[in-house]
């Protein structure tokens, strides 16, 4: 059974603040009325009977200590940055299998948690920007892309020449090398490594020769954004599922924090942690 993260997180939040609240408000009072009544009875405001009086009950004490960790981690993961980590190969090479990264969660607007609501608009996703969002088809599930088409464009992709081209215009790329993958990446071997130059970006992609993935013409309805993985031929992408709403946008992708890989031979990859998203 999948666990809704988000809504789990705000309802331990909200009872723990509630429990908390309860005894600030009712039964703390309670309890120092009684502890001053003892005293007044010539019991020493030291004494372990008064330390007893004014202990909080295990269930306060802990949602005492809990309220602000979850509190904290609510507004940092809702207002701020997410971690996520990456499980398939689709934006080979620029992010791999077991890619732990951050996502600037108010880049394109602050939302409610769970609602999901834009209450505050702050930007608009620009092309080569790499984004997490809720997979259309099952808003359940987070995806990751790179935006090559906003509203409006004409988007363009076919196996002849495995070129992308934006309104009418071929996007500029040059092959780098024949790539030679790693860990669970060591699929990718053999494939064709090109530096593609998107929008203000210049990033990795790869394709496969040989390799039919989903080509066609598309138009990108006001809204909604056309989005591809950088591993062009193995990536499941608004080729197959059409484009992507605004409204399911999460946050863009910047930083890569951790890389565990069982498949690599050092397990943790280094080399990765502290990489800026391109």
């Amino acid at each position: 059974m999948k666990i809704d993260f988000p809504t789990t997180l705000v309802v331990a939040t909200f009872l723990t603040g509630l429990i908390w609240a309860f005894d600030i408000i009712f039964l703390l009072p309670r309890r120092r009325k009684i502890a001053e009544n003892v005293m007044a009875a010539g019991v020493s405001a030291d004494s372990e009977e008064i330390s007893r009086l004014l202990r909080e009950p295990s269930l306060i004490e802990n949602a005492h200590s809990f309220f602000p960790v979850l509190l904290t981690v609510l507004l940092l993961r809702s207002f701020l940055v997410e971690p996520f980590r990456i499980p398939s190969g689709s934006m080979m090479p620029t992010l791999l299998i077991g890619d732990f990264i951050l996502v600037n969660k108010f880049a394109y607007g602050i939302r409610l948690p769970v609602l999901d609501t834009k209450i505050i608009s702050i930007g608009e996703p620009a092309r080569g920007d790499v984004v997490v969002f809720r997979y259309p088809e099952d808003p359940s599930i987070d995806y990751i892309k790179r935006v090559v088409g906003l509203p409006g464009d004409r988007i363009s992709y076919h196996n002849k020449d495995k070129t992308l081209y934006v309104n009418g215009k071929q996007v500029e790329s040059s092959q780098i090398d024949i790539y030679q993958g790693v860990g669970s990446g060591t699929v990718m071997s053999g494939a064709t490594h090109s530096k593609e130059h998107l929008g203000e970006i210049d990033h990795e992609i790869l394709t496969t020769p040989g390799h039919l993935s989903m080509e066609g013409d598309w138009v990108v309805p006001p809204g909604q954004y056309f989005v591809m993985g950088d591993n062009r031929d193995n990536s499941k992408d608004s080729r197959y599922w059409g484009t992507l709403p605004e409204e399911n946008l999460v946050g863009k992708a910047f930083f890569i924090w951790m890389n565990w890989d069982a498949s690599s031979e050092g397990i943790i990859g280094w080399q990765r942690i502290g990489r800026i998203i391109q």
